[in-house]
């Protein structure tokens, strides 16, 4: 039978596309479905205060200190650390809430916090903490009031100095910065269109016409800033959506590879052990036995 990972979307019935939430509160009521591998179509932005818990983002395992910072773009596959024993709050939002500009839906797209190209992104607070706790506060507070012409814009520009300030300390901490310009642009470009075609664009070509730029050019801009060619990033994608359907869903291979734009089981498994070096089976066991 075919299944797919849960996907959650925002929560109807509130005043905003916007929530705050505590996490302790949130993992006590929801615990069975947090657990589990789930993508959600909101942002998260998760502030572990207390505990020392794993929390895994795709196959990614993030260890996380008190007074961490954690945040996921929407569609990202996370699971919180089964152990529980944690604290802290987190902030829920959708394009919707956020974007009231194209300069604010640019600003969503390209910061670092939500598109780290080389990590998941993260902050540790010390110094600064004290700061971070008033702007959530002011957020919560404001939540409180009844809702007016005026409180979406209220959240949505607290939000935007929270991320700004966010940005600020993720430089200080073990980033690497990649210079703006056009390889940059031409990357995130490149990066978005992938998002949204991988299953059935899998040529360089095909995404170069659509950024109206040679195949030469998409590949000096993702070498340089990446040391990966766009055929690369392509396949990477497309391992990692059938690595998330083979370790987190019931569907066969067969489904899963015509799922990804593969005509016949055939060419996806090959396709999978080229750049594997297992079957999708094999690959599939190592999470049923785990």
């Amino acid at each position: 039978m075919k299944s797919d990972i849960k996907k959650y979307s925002f929560k109807q019935g509130l005043p905003q596309e916007f929530e705050f939430v505590g996490i302790g509160e949130l993992y006590k009521h929801h615990s069975d479905t947090l657990t589990t591998s789930h993508r959600t179509g909101f942002y998260h932005i998760l502030w572990f205060q207390k505990g020392n818990p794993t929390h895994l983002v795709d196959f990614n395992p993030v260890k996380i200190k008190p007074n961490t910072i954690l945040f996921l773009n929407k569609d990202t596959v996370q699971q919180f650390d089964k152990k529980g024993g944690f604290d802290g709050k987190v902030i829920l939002f959708t394009d919707i809430f956020f974007c009231k500009s194209e300069s604010d839906t640019k600003f969503l797209r390209s910061t670092i916090l939500f598109n780290d190209l080389f990590a998941v992104s993260q902050i540790q607070l010390s110094k600064t903490a004290s700061l971070f706790a008033d702007l959530f506060q002011l957020m919560e507070t404001e939540l409180e009031n009844e809702k007016d012409s005026s409180q979406s814009d209220i959240l949505k520009n607290l939000l935007h100095n929270l991320l700004l300030l966010s940005e600020r300390e993720r430089r200080k901490q073990d980033f690497t910065e990649i210079k703006n310009g056009a390889d940059l642009d031409y990357l995130m470009l490149f990066k978005d269109l992938l998002e949204t075609n991988y299953r059935r664009l899998k040529k360089v070509s095909d995404y170069a016409k659509k950024i109206s730029v040679t195949e030469k050019r998409l590949n000096q801009a993702t070498s340089k800033i990446l040391d990966k060619s766009p055929k690369q990033m392509i396949d990477e994608r497309i391992m990692l959506e059938a690595k998330r359907l083979l370790a987190h869903t019931n569907e066969s291979v067969k489904e899963i590879g015509f799922d990804l734009g593969f005509d016949e089981p055939t060419n996806f498994i090959k396709y999978f052990r080229k750049h594997s070096h297992s079957t999708p089976v094999e690959f599939r066991e190592q999470f049923v036995s785990a």
